[in-house]
This record gives structure tokens, C-alpha cells and sequence, in this order.
């Protein structure tokens, strides 16, 4: 940290970007009882407003273009946070910038899903026409850097334009070309950016909304009426879910999830309904213990590469996520509800805020919601570009305006989650089926798909493949099936690999197309559903080159807590250029079995699922091919 940083001063500028935030410098900061993840006492965090340090951070970035020492100083002096720490969670986050910059940059996507439509070709002509990354251009107002994935996918090559100032914008750019990009960062810096952040309808993600719509359940309204129309959302069945829910009670809801037998939808496959019993469980806590709540998260920070199902939703269909969500409050007396977006979202974001916003004015939100005596209220925490925050507990500590880190388990979060109050934390895709399951009974929910993975499940096809987007299947349908529904192998239409999963998932090969795409079906061949990526590759693809861009992903977005992932991303990272510039410490098999065995430490002692699965995709490959001879 610079050791100037308290002396600094910020500029008028800056206050007011903090002001705006927070208000006037003499309000009183909002109470709210919290705690770190180390341990700080609940008495000593009493009257903290340190949970508003992302969002100011987040407004600094907005109105200066990066955060400057006097900003980061006048911050702590407003949260009463001491200014390392502030220091240290500002430079956690990779979409905050702690050096001078222009206000306006192109971040574009280099990541393994737009690699195989075009990224290096695209980064290559912007070189070319800007300059190298980082470089200024038009007289210093902007320049262009290399980004992780950007939720795009489908959508590949991808950028996202960011224009600091009092009316700072950003515009999702996909498909980019390098006319498009530098056109859009001419009208930048010419203040003549466009106003929506994105103009693609999200129905456009979605293929099957043109072919069989009416075999749709998640995606079922995309196309059918605006994502802003409330009373589209209530024409097509929207509410009928919670107005069900309200006259079943906690324990008739609780028990209509069961019945579904619901997996969670994020990754780790968890029973939905398990976690709103344990908080149930716990209620009539909530009126002895002085301060206790119970909160409801959607955990919306998609950042797995190759994944973009939970944007497509947010920005198609954002009113079934907040019914979702209030139905889980119900489950679990909840008050208070966050999704904790991505910071890559522009269009989810400006969509999730609006559905709030119409909720709240017609009696859906906030208090006593359909005359029910039910209050119950939502706040959007955008995140700031880092992956570990989609992990439960780094999310709890992003919130809270600490590093994104994750905690040692137990205490589990339905016990000491956000501010170490019992926390339900469910995907945007799982919450999107509650009102559904409501709407037409646990049993008929449970009766589509197998015993063990019920329902249906969205896929995010990208790379390869012949129409990329987001496909709602039944869960058992085949992989050969789901890419035959999406028009089969693209580029030079030779199947080389397909990614299941996204980085922490499992490449697999053209033998097992016949893969039932089930928990249980996946888990037989070694792999796993992750979080619904399905990314295609033909032969014209170095798969080395892909396993080392993964063993890159997973150097970045390693939050350096614990030893073994810390020292085993960095180390799978080097063995793979070693491999790849035939400079190998002994022989290119000893160096797969050094990779093995770093691989095996961090699944055996890493804190978190990151530092568990960083090797997952590399040592899959090596069991396929023989990448290295």
C-alpha cells in the first residue's frame, strides 16, 4: 500500500462520488450488526457501515474511472474503516483500478469460449489500430485491455465498453469487431455513447424461443413479453406461485420443495429444500434473540467460463427471480433478501433494479406484501470481478465489505452466514423454478427428468457449435441429443472435445455423447453438470493451448488465502508452459505426474471448491489424450 495513502486528499470530484453514495457527510451511517470472517466481535461491528464499501468503491470506478489514494482515504474516512483495509478489499477486485487510467476502456473478452470465435484475431487488429493493451488513445481519454470471460459466450468475441464520468455508462458489446469497438470508444469519448446498456433482446440467446417454445418452462416467456412488463410477467402465471405459497405457510412450502426433490442449479447440486428447514428450524429464534435475522441471497455472481444461463434470465424474465426469492422468504422468515450480481452484468443489473422497483409500487415487495402481513425486501450488491465470490462464503464477506475469502466450514451459513446470521443462499437458476413448483405441485415437478435429477436444466452451448445459446432440456436427455438441438459441431464440424462444466468442470470426448445429462449420469463418466456449460471444440483447436488458458483463469482468480491453492494454480500454470515449450523438469511424463500430484493437494487441502476443482479440467484432458508425448 502506498505508505502515503492517509495523508492523501481527495478531490471535490471524489467526495461527491462517495457523498452520492452515502449521503451527507453528517447523516448517521445505517446500523447493521456484522462481523468479519475473522472472528471480529458482533459488539464491535454494531454500528459498522463498512457493508456500503463495495457500493462506494463501485461509485469512486463509476465517476473518476479508477480509485485514486485521496479516494480511497476519504472512504475510510466516511465508513470509519481503516484505510489498509480499505486499501486491501479495493485491490481484491479486478474491475477496480488503483492506477491512472483513461475513463473510458474496451475490456475484451480473450477467454476460452471467444478464443474459438475470433478473440486473438480481434485483439490482434486492436493492437493494430489502438495500440497495446493499456495504451492510451484520443488524447489520453481511452484505451483497451485484455479481459476474463464476460458472460457473453454465446455471443463470442465479446467486449464491454466503460465510460467513467457523472454519466457513466457501459455498453456489452457481442459479437465485437475492431470497427465496432473503436466506434463505440470514439462516441465515448465524444460523450455520445448510447444510452441502454445492451439493445440484444434476450430472446435472442435463447434459439428455442423461435422452434418449440411451447415445451419451455424457465424460458417459456422469453420473447412473449417485455422483461420490464409486470403484467406480462402476471398474464403468463407470474405470482400464481407466491399467491400459493402465502395460503400454504412455511411448512407447506418447505414441504412442496421437498416433494420436488429441487438440486440446486449453481454447481454443487445441494438440496434446495434442506437448506430452508434448517432456517425454518430456527424462527422462533427470531423473536427471542435480540438483532437475529434470517436473510434469503441469490447468488448471481455468474463468473464460471462459459456460463451465461443466469443473464439471459436476469434480463429476460427478472420479476420470477424476485418471486422465487420471496417465496424463500416465506420458507425461512427472512426480511431481507440480496442479489449479489455480477459486475459484468450492465443490462441484468439496469433489469433486476427495475423489476424492484415495479414490485415494490404494486405491493410485491416490501411491506405486507399481498395484504399478507409479510414484509419483505430485496437490495442488488453488484460484485467487482472476482470469481471466488460466487463461493457462499467469500460472497457473505464481499457483502460485508471485506475481502471476497472464504470461510472455514462449520459454522455452515444456514447456522453464521451474512453478518453470521442463518443465510439461505440459492442460484439464479434454482430460485427461477420455486414459483413454478409452487405453481403446479412438488410431485408433478419430481415426475419430469429421472429419480435423481428432476426437472428440466438450462445448457449454455458456446464455442463449436451451430446456434450458441442458452437450451432448456429435460433433465436425461443425452449430450449428443442437446447438441444435435443446437445444430450440431461448428467450425470445420470435426468434434475434437467438449467442456462440461466451464473451467472447474471436465473435458470429455466425441465416445461419450451418449452421457445422460444427469447428476448421476455425468458423475458415472467422471464428470459433473457444473454449472450447465457445455463448450464444443473442433479439431482445429490446440486443447494445450485451452488447458493453459484454464491453468491462467485459475492464477488470476485465486483469492491467495490458503497454501495450497495459492502455490498449486501457480505452479499447474508453469508446468503447462514448460510442457508446451518442450523445456519439461525431466521428462514430459514426469512433469503430468507433477501436475497430478499438485492436483491431488489441492483437492485434499485447498479451503474452498476453487482451489478443489483448479486442476479438474487439465487432469481430464490428460485421461482423453495424449496432449504431450
Amino acid at each position: 500500500m502506498d505508505l502515503h495513502l492517509t495523508s492523501a486528499q481527495p478531490t471535490a470530484e471524489e467526495r461527491s462520488a462517495v457523498d452520492s453514495e452515502l449521503g451527507a457527510p453528517d447523516s448517521a451511517p445505517e446500523q447493521q450488526t456484522a462481523s468479519n470472517g475473522s472472528g471480529a466481535s458482533s459488539g464491535q461491528r454494531a454500528r459498522s457501515a463498512r457493508h456500503r464499501l463495495l457500493p462506494v468503491l463501485h461509485a469512486i470506478q463509476r465517476r473518476i474511472g479508477w480509485i485514486s489514494p485521496g479516494a480511497l482515504n476519504y472512504t475510510a474516512q466516511r465508513l470509519e474503516v481503516p484505510p489498509a483495509e480499505v486499501y486491501g478489499v479495493a485491490s481484491f477486485y479486478g474491475m477496480f483500478s488503483l492506477s491512472s487510467r483513461p475513463p473510458i476502456v474496451a475490456h475484451v473478452c480473450d477467454d476460452i469460449a471467444c478464443l474459438t470465435r475470433g478473440a486473438e484475431k480481434l485483439c490482434s487488429d486492436l493492437e493494430k489500430k489502438l495500440g497495446l493493451p493499456g495504451s492510451p488513445w484520443s488524447g489520453g481519454k481511452a484505451t483497451w485491455l485484455r479481459s476474463q470471460c464476460l458472460g457473453l459466450c454465446e455471443r463470442a468475441p465479446a467486449a464491454l465498453i466503460t465510460a467513467a464520468g457523472r454519466n457513466a455508462k457501459e455498453i456489452a458489446l457481442a459479437p465485437a469487431s475492431p470497427e465496432k469497438v473503436h466506434l463505440l470508444m470514439e462516441q465515448a469519448a465524444g460523450d455520445r455513447l448510447p444510452g441502454s446498456p445492451d439493445d440484444h433482446p434476450p430472446e435472442l440467446s435463447v434459439p428455442q424461443s423461435t422452434t418449440n417454445q411451447s415445451q419451455l418452462r424457465l424460458l417459456g416467456r422469453m420473447g412473449r413479453t417485455h422483461p420490464r412488463s409486470l403484467d406480462g410477467y402476471r398474464k403468463l402465471g407470474g405470482y400464481e406461485g407466491l399467491d400459493k405459497a402465502l395460503k400454504l405457510g412455511p411448512e407447506g412450502v418447505i414441504s412442496e420443495i421437498a416433494a420436488s426433490r429441487l438440486l440446486g442449479r449453481g454447481g454443487a447440486a445441494f438440496p434446495a429444500a434442506r437448506k430452508w428447514e434448517a432456517l425454518y428450524s430456527q424462527r422462533h429464534l427470531l423473536e427471542t434473540q435480540a438483532g437475529r435475522r434470517h436473510y434469503v441471497i441469490c447468488n448471481a455472481d455468474e463468473s464460471e467460463p462459459g456460463t451465461f444461463k443466469d443473464r439471459v434470465l436476469m434480463e429476460g424474465d427478472p420479476f420470477a427471480i424476485l418471486e422465487g426469492m420471496t417465496i424463500a422468504a416465506i420458507a425461512t422468515g427472512a426480511r431481507k433478501g440480496y442479489i449479489y450480481l455480477r459486475g459484468e452484468y450492465p443490462l441484468a443489473a439496469e433489469r433486476m433494479a427495475d423489476a424492484i422497483e415495479v414490485a415494490a409500487k404494486h405491493g410485491l415487495l416490501g411491506n405486507d406484501i399481498f395484504g399478507s402481513g409479510l414484509n419483505f425486501r430485496i437490495e442488488i450488491r453488484r460484485g467487482a470481478g472476482a470469481y471466488i465470490c460466487g463461493e457462499e462464503t467469500a460472497l457473505f464477506n464481499s457483502i460485508e465489505g471485506y475481502r471476497g475469502e472464504p470461510r472455514n466450514k462449520p459454522p455452515f451459513p444456514t447456522e453464521a452466514g451474512l453478518f453470521r446470521q442463518p443465510t439461505a443462499v440459492n442460484n439464479v437458476e434454482t430460485l427461477a423454478n420455486v414459483p413454478l413448483i409452487l405453481r403446479e405441485g412438488g410431485a408433478a415437478y419430481a415426475g419430469i427428468g429421472t429419480e435423481h435429477s428432476t426437472g428440466t436444466r438450462l445448457f449454455c452451448l458456446s464455442g463449436h457449435v451451430a446456434r450458441p445459446g442458452v437450451y432448456e432440456v429435460v433433465m436425461g436427455v443425452t449430450l449428443g441429443d442437446l447438441i444435435e438441438l443446437a445444430g450440431g459441431v461448428a467450425g470445420n464440424g470435426q468434434l475434437q472435445a467438449i467442456l462440461l462444466g466451464g473451467a472447474a468442470g471436465t473435458f470429455v470426448s466425441p465416445q461419450e455423447l451418449d452421457t445422460p445429462l444427469t447428476f448421476e449420469g455425468t458423475r458415472a463418466i467422471g464428470a459433473t453438470l457444473g454449472s450447465g456449460v457445455v463448450m464444443l471444440f473442433d479439431t482445429t483447436v490446440d486443447l494445450r493451448r485451452i488447458l493453459l488458458r484454464i491453468a491462467g483463469f485459475f492464477h488470476h482468480e485465486t483469492c491467495g488465502q490458503c497454501v495450497p491453492c495459492r502455490v498449486g494454480v501457480v505452479r499447474q500454470q508453469e508446468a503447462l508452459e514448460r510442457l508446451l515449450e518442450g523445456r519439461t523438469f525431466g521428462s514430459p511424463r514426469e512433469e503430468l505426474v507433477r501436475i497430478r500430484e499438485m492436483g491431488q493437494a489441492m483437492r485434499d487441502a485447498s479451503i474452498c471448491g476453487l482451489g478443489q476443482t483448479a486442476s479438474s479440467a487439465v487432469e481430464s484432458a490428460f485421461a482423453r489424450w495424449s496432449l504431450f508425448s
